[in-house]
This record gives C-alpha cells, sequence and structure tokens, in this order.
C-alpha cells in the first residue's frame, strides 16, 4: 500500500508560481513511478506529468511543457510539481498518484486526495 498525501496549493494571482508537494509513505513508496494530474470543475481529469521511480526520466503532457516541471527526492518520499507564470486556465485541483508512469488514469493504483489550485485574473 502507498498513501499519498499533496500540498501546496492555493490561491495565486496570474503570473505567479506555485510548487506543489506530494508526500508518499508506505513500504514500496520509492518504487513506484509518480503522475501529476488535475481536474477542473466541470471537466475530466487530465495528465499533466510523469515521472520514473528513480527521477531520471519525465514526460509531460504536450500542453504541459515548459510551464510545470515534475521532480522527485526520494530520501524524502516526495513527488513535485512546480508551476510556474500561472493561468486562470490552471484552477483545478492536482492529484498525484504513484503507478506505471503512463498518461493513463488507469495505469495507477495509488492516488492523493487533491490540492485546489485556483488563479485569479
Amino acid at each position: 500500500q502507498v498513501q499519498l498525501v499533496e500540498s501546496g496549493g492555493g490561491l495565486v494571482q496570474a503570473g505567479g508560481s506555485l510548487r506543489l508537494s506530494c508526500a508518499a509513505s508506505g513500504r514500496t513508496a520509492s518504487t513506484h513511478a509518480m503522475a501529476w494530474f488535475r481536474q477542473a470543475p466541470g471537466k475530466e481529469r487530465e495528465f499533466v506529468a510523469a515521472i520514473s521511480w528513480s527521477g531520471g526520466s519525465a514526460g509531460y503532457a504536450d500542453s504541459k511543457k515548459g510551464r510545470f516541471t515534475i521532480s522527485r527526492d526520494n530520501t524524502k518520499n516526495t513527488v513535485y510539481l512546480q508551476i510556474n507564470n500561472l493561468k486562470p486556465e490552471d484552477t483545478a485541483v492536482y492529484y498525484c498518484a504513484a503507478g506505471s508512469g503512463s498518461s493513463r488514469l488507469v495505469d495507477y493504483d495509488y492516488w492523493g486526495q487533491g490540492t485546489q489550485v485556483t488563479v485569479s485574473s
């Protein structure tokens, strides 16, 4: 079992930055690829970025390249998502997940409870 707890969300003005954190616990937490997804009101949950268990490989949704950076620190069992130049359309609940490292929701077995990011214009 892996438990995931996100933090770092909040209300921010457009153009600002946030760093989201996801603390993982459990015996096999550091052996999973990790990902960030987000879900805006009235929309489906979408893939943002994923990172391999070692941190050596990362992938992003095409529309997220450039402003989003995923990273992990396995000594702290924590995954991060840095978001720069925030836009109102980034407003969503951001979820971290542990699983295969793909962009598909079904490939992730463990999910956090989410952290709200609200971007004001």
